[in-house]
Parts: structure tokens; C-alpha cells; sequence
């Protein structure tokens, strides 16, 4: 699903950007918010909120994560920074880190849905340059293509009917 673009920066975990988060907003870090951050960041997987919840029912201490609390705590997380939305071609959108991983586009297959996660020097030094010439203060940048992957490309393989067999 994705490329090697980097591994999370060892500065402050995210439980802890988190917790500094919520004490701006006159919230606690609860256990509930904690086991889902700590679930989120277990694997550099973009993911549905569904796809998460499915994953916290298997976990032993998750017993009490609620699915409200779940989208609540997403919500929060993409607030504070360490999660963001990538859109989807079917209309649904999935979480990806947002905290503690390199900068990095996406290309999207418009007929699957695959996701290819990608670096690139090259862009980033376009969009800095850009952002320089109109005096912009650039804090970061999303590209998403949208196309075809490799597989959708494909000649579908045609089964041979009856009467080709003869």
C-alpha cells in the first residue's frame, strides 16, 4: 500500500503531542483516547475509522473504546495535527500520520483505490520556490494524483466461451 518514505521521528510520542494538545482545549488525555492513539500509530497504514475500530476490539485492554469516542478522538487528532484525511475516488476518505513522518504525495487510482505514497526532492523544491516568489509562508504541502495503477491497466483475461473450445 505504501512505499518506504521514512519511519516516525523519535521527538515526543504521540500520546504525549497529544496530551499537550488537550491541555489547550481544557480536555484530558483519557485511557479510552490513549489506547486509540496508541493503536493509530501502532502501523503506518491509512485507515477508515472502521478499519480502526475493527482493530481495537481485538485488544485486550480496548474493551471500553467506544465507537462515538473513536470518531471523537480521530477528529481531535486531526485537529492537533497528528492525523490527516487523503480522499478517495469512491468518495470515502481514510487517516493517514500526519505527525513524526517525512512530508510525502500520494498517487490514487481512480478505479481501486490503491494508494501509492511517494517522495520526491524535486516537488517539494517547486512548491518552496513558488511559495517564495508570492512571499507565502508555505507550513506544508498535499499533492494527490488521481489515474490508473499498473493493475487496472491490465487486458482483463477473457475466459474462452464454449463454442471457442470446438
Amino acid at each position: 500500500m505504501s512505499d518506504d518514505i521514512g519511519s516516525l521521528d523519535e521527538g515526543a510520542s504521540p500520546v504525549e503531542k497529544f496530551r499537550e494538545f488537550l491541555v489547550t482545549k481544557r480536555q484530558r488525555l483519557t485511557r479510552e483516547r490513549e489506547i486509540i492513539v496508541e493503536e493509530v500509530f501502532s502501523s503506518h497504514e491509512h485507515f477508515e475509522p472502521d478499519d480502526l475500530i475493527d482493530r481495537l476490539s481485538n485488544r485486550h485492554d480496548s474493551r471500553r473504546v467506544s465507537r462515538s469516542s473513536v470518531y471523537r478522538t480521530l477528529a481531535l487528532m486531526e485537529e492537533a495535527g497528528l492525523l490527516r484525511k487523503v480522499a478517495r475516488p469512491n468518495g470515502r476518505e481514510v487517516y493517514e500520520h500526519d505527525y513524526g513522518y517525512p512530508q510525502h504525495d500520494h498517487l490514487i487510482c481512480d478505479q481501486c483505490g490503491m494508494l501509492i505514497e511517494f517522495h520526491n526532492e524535486e516537488i517539494a523544491s517547486i512548491v518552496e520556490r513558488i511559495a517564495s516568489e508570492h512571499a507565502f509562508l508555505r507550513k506544508s504541502h498535499r499533492l494527490e494524483v488521481y489515474g490508473t495503477c499498473a493493475d487496472c491497466r491490465r487486458p482483463k483475461q477473457r475466459r474462452p466461451r464454449k463454442l471457442d473450445l470446438i
